[in-house]
């Protein structure tokens, strides 16, 4: 195999794994390097169909990135009053293959006090985020879940930001959370948190 393959390999290899994506952001991504790698291949081989073929493809990812880019989305957070569940199990009913890849132990009936609050995208619930108050300022985090299409962090730096009032409100100052997924632990610290010193799995967030 000498390098020219190599470089189709790789193109063809990138555009197949953009189709496995669910976050669309990710998605425009990795399809403009593969049809741009793609294109390359194309004209190094002189198959001008392939290059003139790929080099639409890219140039239509650069297009919608920069929209996706210029693109403001509305945020808002909506709480869930304390007796209205009915759309809150529907969306974790939905979900929960999905939720139990991040929340293994997630189970909603064990929780004693949870408040909920929902996270609005364009008026669309894409993200939910359940909460139990402890003692001393400390809040127990059960769930904080995207759906796979937003997963882009906005909707988090949102929620923790614009959150953080109506838990002071509460008197809490501080977020915990276990958990032993790695890319759940990764978002985590993305996020602020650091792990307890005596147990990595528990993390927490002064807010």
């Amino acid at each position: 195999m000498n390098w020219i393959e190599i470089i189709g390999y790789s193109g063809s290899f990138l555009i197949a794994l953009s189709l496995t994506m669910n976050n669309i952001w990710r998605l425009r991504w990795i399809n403009l390097f593969g049809a741009g790698t793609f294109a390359v291949y194309g004209l190094l081989t002189q198959t001008y169909p392939v290059f003139a073929l790929n080099s639409f493809i890219t140039a239509i990812d650069v297009y919608y990135l920069v929209q996706m880019h210029r693109q403001k989305d509305y945020f808002t957070l909506s709480e869930v009053p304390k007796g209205s569940n009915l759309f809150l199990q529907r969306f974790l009913n939905f979900f929960k293959d999905d939720i139990r890849k991040f929340f293994p132990d997630f189970d909603w009936d064990s929780i004693s006090d949870p408040h909920s609050v929902f996270i609005l995208r364009n008026l669309l619930p894409v993200g939910l985020f359940i909460y139990e108050p402890l003692q001393n300022g400390v809040a127990k985090i059960h769930l904080d879940y995207a759906r796979p299409e937003y997963r882009d962090l906005r909707n988090a730096f949102y929620l923790f930001k614009h959150q953080k009032e109506r838990l002071h409100e509460m008197g809490i100052q501080k977020l915990v959370i276990k958990s032993h997924v790695k890319k759940h632990l990764k978002y985590l610290h993305k996020m602020g948190f650091k792990p307890d010193p005596t147990d990595k799995t528990m993390l927490f967030k002064k807010i």
